[in-house]
Formats: C-alpha cells, sequence, structure tokens
C-alpha cells in the first residue's frame, strides 16, 4: 500500500481512508518506528481488504504487532452486524484459540536461577511437544473428544487437571457456550484424540520468568504479583483438531460466498452470513474447537504444577501457583457493544489479537472489575513478556480489543537462514535463557531477530490509552515445541 493514502492521526494512529469497495476506514495503532516496519509486507493492504466484508462495523482495525497472514492480517480486528454481517474463518485463523495464560508463584528467582536447568528438563519431559506430538494422558475416545469440545477447560477440573477455582479466571470461564461437536468433522476429532495435553511447534511454549518490573503497584498486588518472583507463561492453542476445523470450513465459506453472490477482494476472505447455516456451522465448531484449546492449557497448567513440585520436593502451599489469567488470541465472538451511542451486538473477530475489557465489565471476576481485564502480551524467547490491563478507551475504540505479542517482522524462512551456522541455544543460554526444544529448526524460526520489539509494541498500546502496563517479565527457562 502506498504511503499517501496513510493518514496520521496522532502519535501513535494511522487510518487508511474509506476508497472505492471499502466499507470503512482502516485504522492501525502503532507508532512511526513500527509502521516502518508493518509497510514491509502486505498488511496493511489486507487492512484495507477486511474493509470490504459485508456488515463491518467502524473500522478494519490492526494492533501495532500487526503482520501478513491468510486473508486477515495476523493483529487485525474486525466487527461485523451479529445480523447482517458475515463471518470468516480467515479472521480467526487456523490455530483457534491459540492463546497463554499466566500463573503466579511464591518462589523467588533467586531460589529458581541455579535450578532453572533441573526443572525445565522436567518440563520437558511431562509435557509433549513438536509437530503431530501425543498427549501426556491417555488417548481420547470420540465420546470423550466430544466431552471436551462441550466443557472446555471444566472438563480437564472434572479429570483431575486443576481445581474449579481456575474457571473464574479464565476467558468466558473456560467455555464457549452454543459450542456444536455435530458439525466437527470425523477427521478434526481423529488428530485431536492423542493431542490434549500437547504443546505443539511454531510459537507455542511453557516460559519461567522473573517479574523484573511492576509499573502499577496496586494492580500487582490486587493480582499476587511481587517483583522477584517467578511467573510462567503457557502458549498453546487447539492443535490438529482446531487446525482442521479452520480447514473444513474455508471450504465451506468459500461455497457460501458464491452462494450467497458475497464479493470479496481475496479468496482468503471467504465468509458466510452469520444468519446462514454455513455461519452458524463455523461458529460451532469454531467454539468447539476453542474449548478443545481452553482444556489443553488447563491440562498443561496441572503438568506444569506437578512438575514443580517434584522437581523441586515442596507442596503445593510453597509453590503458591495460581492462575492470574488464560486468553484467547484467535478467536470469533457475539458480543454487545456501544456504537455510535447505541447498544450492537457484533461478532467480533480477533485474529492475533485479545480481548482488553476495560474497568466495570460484568464478564470480569469480582476483583478484576475495578482494574480491567488482564491482557497478557508475550515476546519471544529471549525478550520480555508484559502483563497490561484494558481500559475504557479500548471499549470506545478498539471493541474491547489489543496486541497480543511482539509480531513477526521476518518469515520463518528467512529466520532459519539466518540462524545457519550459529549455536542458538548457546546463544539464548548466554542470554540467561536454558531451552530445550525437539529441534533447531524451531528455535531458528523464532529467536528475537525474528520478531518486532515486543516493548514498543506494548508501549505503543499504552501511550495510546488501550491498554495500561502493570509488570514486565523476563525469560529464564523455556520449553518449546
Amino acid at each position: 500500500m502506498s504511503n499517501e493514502r496513510l493518514i496520521r492521526k496522532s502519535a501513535y494512529l494511522w487510518e487508511i481512508p474509506k476508497a472505492g469497495p471499502m466499507r470503512v476506514p482502516g485504522r492501525i495503532y502503532a507508532s512511526e518506528a513500527l509502521m516502518s516496519q508493518i509497510q514491509q509486507d502486505e498488511s496493511l493492504k489486507q487492512v484495507a481488504n477486511v474493509a470490504q466484508l459485508p456488515g463491518i462495523i467502524k473500522y478494519s482495525l490492526a494492533m501495532p504487532d500487526i503482520h501478513w497472514g491468510y486473508g486477515f492480517p495476523i493483529g487485525g480486528v474486525a466487527a461485523t452486524d451479529a445480523a447482517q454481517g458475515v463471518i470468516s474463518p480467515g479472521g480467526v485463523g487456523y490455530d483457534i484459540n491459540c492463546g497463554v495464560r499466566l500463573l503466579r508463584t511464591d518462589l523467588s528467582a533467586e531460589f529458581i536461577r541455579p535450578r532453572i536447568k533441573n526443572i525445565v528438563t522436567g518440563l520437558f519431559n511431562n509435557i509433549p511437544s513438536g509437530v503431530g506430538s501425543h498427549g501426556a494422558i491417555r488417548r481420547l475416545s470420540r465420546s470423550d473428544v466430544q466431552k471436551v469440545l462441550l466443557k472446555g477447560a471444566r472438563w480437564a477440573i472434572e479429570n483431575g487437571y486443576g481445581a474449579n477455582d481456575d474457571l473464574r479466571y479464565i476467558e468466558d470461564k473456560g467455555c464457549l457456550d452454543r459450542a456444536d461437536p455435530d458439525v466437527v468433522s470425523q477427521r478434526a476429532y481423529q488428530r485431536g484424540a492423542p493431542q490434549l495435553g500437547t504443546l505443539g511447534s511454531g510459537n507455542h511454549f511453557v516460559e519461567i520468568s522473573e517479574i523484573s518490573d511492576i509499573y502499577d503497584e496496586n494492580v500487582a498486588r490486587q493480582l499476587g504479583l511481587v517483583k522477584g518472583n517467578i511467573v510462567l507463561l503457557i502458549h498453546t492453542g487447539s492443535r490438529g483438531l482446531g487446525y482442521q476445523v479452520c480447514d473444513d470450513y474455508i471450504k465451506v465459506t468459500l461455497q457460501a460466498t458464491a452462494k450467497y453472490g458475497i464479493s470479496v477482494p481475496d479468496r482468503q476472505l471467504a465468509c458466510a452470513p452469520l444468519n446462514s447455516q454455513e455461519g452458524r456451522d463455523y461458529l460451532g465448531a469454531m467454539r468447539a474447537a476453542a474449548n478443545f484449546a481452553f482444556a489443553n492449557r488447563q491440562v498443561i497448567s496441572s503438568l506444569v504444577e506437578s512438575t514443580f513440585q517434584k522437581s523441586l520436593n515442596i507442596y503445593p502451599n510453597d509453590l503458591g501457583m495460581r492462575l492470574i489469567w488464560d486468553i484467547a488470541h484467535n478467536i470469533a465472538k457475539i458480543e454487545t457493544h456501544n456504537v455510535d451511542g447505541k447498544q450492537r451486538k457484533v461478532c467480533v473477530h480477533r485474529k492475533g489479537a485479545t480481548r482488553a475489557f476495560g474497568p466495570g465489565s460484568p464478564d470480569l471476576p469480582d476483583e478484576y472489575r475495578l482494574i480491567g481485564q488482564p491482557v497478557l502480551i508475550p515476546g519471544d524467547m529471549g525478550t520480555e513478556s508484559y502483563l497490561c490491563v484494558g481500559t475504557q478507551k479500548a471499549m470506545e475504540e478498539t471493541f474491547g480489543s489489543s496486541c497480543h505479542g511482539a509480531g513477526r517482522v521476518m518469515s520463518r524462512h528467512k529466520a532459519k537462514k539466518k540462524s545457519m551456522g550459529r549455536n542458538l541455544f548457546k546463544e539464548l543460554e548466554n542470554a540467561g535463557v536454558f531451552v530445550m526444544a525437539e529441534g533447531k529448526a524451531t528455535i531458528a524460526e523464532e529467536m528475537p531477530y525474528a520478531y518486532k520489539n515486543v516493548t514498543e509494541v506494548v508501549n505503543t498500546m499504552h501511550a495510546a490509552g488501550i491498554t495500561k502496563k502493570v509488570a514486565r517479565f523476563t525469560p529464564m527457562g523455556v520449553i518449546k515445541g
């Protein structure tokens, strides 16, 4: 997209004016430095393309971690009218409900540092990772998978993985209503059956980090975060089951696009009316896959806790592990938002973006309503991650949405090429991060130089008033696929 079409609205907000078949303008949150990186790929063109979807409301939005993706840019947000709009699998992505959960502990980094290799080795042995990995729990029957798709994280808790109180600190309490296992294909069931309790590959991880900075003492205190203690971040999604659901429904919506006479500038934006059978089926299948992801992170969380107890030979009370929040990155939800002074029911697509509801939201547990929803923004395995909270301005400008991470600036292929001949594990260890992975290829794809500066991304959203910084975490140990 040419620079001439971009209008700078403020220090951290840019606009692509409505033109041609665009139904709404595009809006991008970015600093000047980040915008120069964003313009290196086709993601701004994708923002303009998304603005052509039937029923889209207000803006086609992009967060500062935006980069090129399938149909929608990764870091894209779009709300369509729930009655007259469409749903697009490309606006959710292949890894349905890829997300992050944050666990606090009572352990100090000083205590953990000399023991980090032993703990990371235990995590690596107890939590299967890598392409096609099979779960640490038994292979599920079709009936079991169906229950997971309906119950989400509750299924995991009912089967001994965690406590009921965990559900209060998971987006949507760990289960999307109106999931429909009957519209999930047999192939998706087959792929999901052995994979509950697995990380997968790519940018998925379990990370041990030190709370290195606190920016808001009041919020940190309410969340039980103490500078110098360790936290854990778990990043994974719905694995092969979610991928298959997306693949299946891209084919369905390609046919629906033609059937309903919908014109889109890119076939990757294939969509179906929300009130059509195809649209309802995709929503039902997507919710089911999202519930699988919630259950997956719940199982892994339990495995993390037991590994810590065994590795350190300590009791649960001494560990003090507690779930702070679990958040989805790739999802579409029917929500009610104030649009031009009126309450409207909309379908919010968040692809590589997180929900960031502000203070007062009835969707938050009581103790979070005064501070806003926790927003988890992981960096890469060699740089810091952040905890923020949502704001009222996010509710007014972005349908309660924010960024989800650093965002790539280098393709996986280029990152691998740059990594040739280097001892990446040693480089990370020299930087104070002990990493274990299935192979060098994953590490090469996910090295810090493949990503934008996560601090710049987080500071952009903080300065724009969409989220508020609470704490920074510095990695000590990581397992990856």
